[in-house]
């Protein structure tokens, strides 16, 4: 059967009302305005609506002065105040029949910091994520598509198989479109119908049903055929170069009055997106990093004076690296972009590795391959290049690492080793997602059909504090979320490994370490996480 469809006759959108309007929507009413450094946050003050159409108790309850603060989502009747609502169709699901409590309250928020002083500020909180008890789009008249973007990670398939399976099997939403090879893919290629028998076996299969692409995003283009196909609900899944893309997409239908909802499903497999607990991938990425530092372990146990450097992902962000080390146990030094590191001199990596083939007569070093690239631009005179998505292009820390070791001991110490070196990056991406992974796409597609249907717009999911929420897409893209070296976890990590900090030497780490996080080092400062 051919799946491709070159351009679907796009559906009315006859949005009158032929539903009774379900009570508790949710009014968007005075704006608040909280500051943090460097950025600045408008808040909406969200009110819930009582039975008989008055409004209950602010969610801010900015008359108890307690800092309670809601960062609002967008919503469609922000720009579309008389489209009509619905009431949801889980009322008469099957699944949903013995829940106890079916809809989230409009009153349910979710607290960013859960961990607080007595007498502190509330803080800051996010709609918490899961269904409505009304719906602002008509099952019949939905007509929704999904676009996979950047690198692979696991779980990408099973996110598009729950989207298109709780669209149809939740909502009664049987017109569903695949957008193939990224943002490009709306206005230079076809489209796949998506059905839950088409997309019923995806999940056990690596990589993206629907083909990646980075780069490629027109907005005025892709809006263009978002209006032109007669699409209402856009699900984008990507890293924060592609939410930051959906926030654009968001922006031009906001101005262009269209009642399209625009959901983001944060991807990224080095856990560096922000706000959120952790992106979907990541768990599969560790343990899909346990066989190479296995691996790497079985070959330096073997031999004599065996190093074994395994290169893990983590271009900004360490965790991949800090995580497989901790769950690994053999590892003897873990090096990531956050943690300057220097090979030469007393406390130097260089001094560690021999001292730890003295005593074991071998050792393993996870690295992730952001680490120590401003030493490899220097041996290799590398220039600053970018990718389609505007990623920094990386230059192999493995290999300079590895034949820095070899020549150190070879001319140096006059020692033979042998330099075992191993890179899983592309076979760890390109597996399918781990149970606990699959898990977590399910609930992440589930909420984020849920937001689209409730008439949520511009928002990406996610769990916060172990709670699924809805999360403007701005506050996703607005850092990266990176290894803070002066919270416990990263202790953990030295005490594990109890290899050297690499912070003894602030000469030489001046200025690559941020004076911030050296001042608190040397106030022996730790923060719990």
């Amino acid at each position: 059967m051919d799946l491709s469809v070159a351009f679907p006759p796009a559906k009315p959108h006859s949005f009158a009302s032929k539903l009774p309007v379900c009570p508790s929507k949710l009014q968007p009413s005075s704006l608040k305005i909280q500051s943090k450094p460097s950025v600045l946050h408008l808040k909406r003050s969200v009110r819930a609506v009582n039975g008989d159409g008055d409004q209950a108790q602010s969610l801010s309850r900015t008359a108890d002065n307690d800092g309670f603060i809601l960062e609002d989502v967008p919503h469609l009747t922000d720009f579309l105040p008389d489209l009509p609502s619905y009431p949801n169709p889980l009322q008469k699901s099957q699944a949903y029949a013995i829940v106890k409590q079916t809809f989230v309250a409009p009153e349910d928020a979710v607290a960013q910091k859960i961990v607080v002083q007595k007498g502190s500020p509330r803080g800051v909180h996010f709609q918490r994520a899961g269904p409505r008890e009304e719906v602002y789009f008509n099952s019949e008249e939905v007509r929704a598509c999904i676009v996979t973007c950047g690198g692979l990670c696991p779980g990408i398939n099973t996110v598009i198989r729950e989207i298109v399976c709780g669209l149809n099997y939740m909502y009664g939403v049987d017109d569903i479109l695949g957008i193939e090879g990224g943002y490009r893919g709306f206005y230079s290629k076809n489209t796949l119908n998506l059905t839950p028998k088409v997309v019923n076996h995806i999940h056990k299969h690596g990589g993206t049903f629907l083909q990646t692409s980075r780069g490629g995003h027109d907005t005025k283009k892709i809006v263009d055929n978002i209006q032109d196909r007669g699409i209402n609900q856009v699900y984008i899944i990507g890293g924060d170069g592609t939410q930051r893309g959906a926030a654009l997409i968001y922006k031009e239908v906001e101005k262009r009055g269209l009642p399209v909802a625009i959901a983001g499903i944060p991807k990224t497999i080095d856990n560096d997106i922000s706000v959120i607990d952790k992106s979907f991938g990541f768990d599969t990425a560790v343990e899909e990093a346990q066989r190479a530092i296995n691996a790497a372990h079985v070959e330096v146990e073997s031999v004599e004076n065996g190093v074994g450097i395994v290169k893990l992902m983590g271009r900004y962000s360490g965790f991949i690296a800090m995580f497989a080390t901790l769950a690994s146990r053999d590892v003897d030094c873990c090096l990531i972009p956050e943690s300057p590191f220097y090979l030469e001199g007393p406390g130097g990596l260089f001094e560690f590795i021999d001292q730890r083939l003295r005593e074991n007569g071998h050792v393993v070093i996870v690295l992730a391959e952001g680490a120590g690239q401003e030493y490899v631009a220097q041996s290799m005179h590398g220039i600053d290049e970018k990718d389609a998505s505007g990623n920094r292009l990386l230059l192999d820390v493995g290999l300079w690492l590895s034949q820095r070791v070899k020549d150190h001991f070879t001319d140096v110490r006059r020692m033979a080793i042998n330099m075992k070196y191993i890179d899983p990056t592309y076979m760890i991406r390109a597996v399918p997602s781990n149970a606990s992974d699959n898990i977590y796409c399910t609930l992440l597609a589930q909420s984020a059909v849920h937001g689209a249907m409730a008439g949520f717009t511009g928002f990406t999911v996610g769990p916060v504090n172990s709670r699924h929420a809805y999360i403007p897409i701005s506050r996703v893209t607005e850092t990266t979320n990176t290894v803070r070296l002066t919270d416990r976890m990263w202790a953990r990590l030295l005490a594990s490994t109890n290899q050297p900090s690499f912070l003894n030497h602030p000469e030489g780490l001046r200025g690559k370490v941020d004076e911030a996080i050296l001042e608190e080092i040397n106030k022996m400062r730790i923060n719990s996480i």
